[in-house]
């Protein structure tokens, strides 16, 4: 059925099917024997400070800045991205190499931990200039 992956110890066990393509760049499952909270993050944007889109027109450095804007919220709340379950990236454009792009910055910021993830591109996001999104699940420790 599933094997885990074999990743350091942390909150979260990646998951991989013997029967599907191990082509694939992520777990296809993941677990948390632990007990914790789950943490649902809305989807990170590429804003700065001052809540402006950063780089219109460049997927690369938006893919940055949401990743930086997620290692924040997650850090804020007590984990990191070792702690992700699930995430899924939202790239605003049809072409191929725009969500290649994007997931190449989320997929190397998430280095080893290669949570269950999924790619869409989508006709729009929210905010003006907007073309990257990412929104996380994670394990946090536990309150007590």
């Amino acid at each position: 059925m599933s094997q885990p992956h074999d990743a350091p110890e942390g909150p979260v066990r990646l998951l991989r099917s013997r029967h599907l393509s191990p082509a694939v760049p992520y777990a296809c499952a993941a677990a948390t024997d632990r007990p914790g909270r789950l943490l649902f993050t809305a989807g990170a944007c590429p804003l700065d400070a001052e809540g402006r889109t950063v780089a219109p027109g460049d997927v690369v450095a938006q893919a940055e800045q949401v990743v930086a804007n997620l290692r924040t919220v997650l850090e804020e709340a007590g984990a990191g991205l070792d702690a992700v379950v699930k995430s899924t990236v939202f790239v605003a454009s049809s072409d191929p190499d725009d969500l290649r792009a994007a997931w190449e910055v989320v997929s190397d910021a998430f280095g080893g931990h290669d949570a269950p993830s999924t790619l869409l591109g989508v006709a729009a996001l929210g905010w003006p200039d907007q073309l990257v999104e990412v929104e996380a699940v994670a394990v946090l420790p536990d309150a007590g």
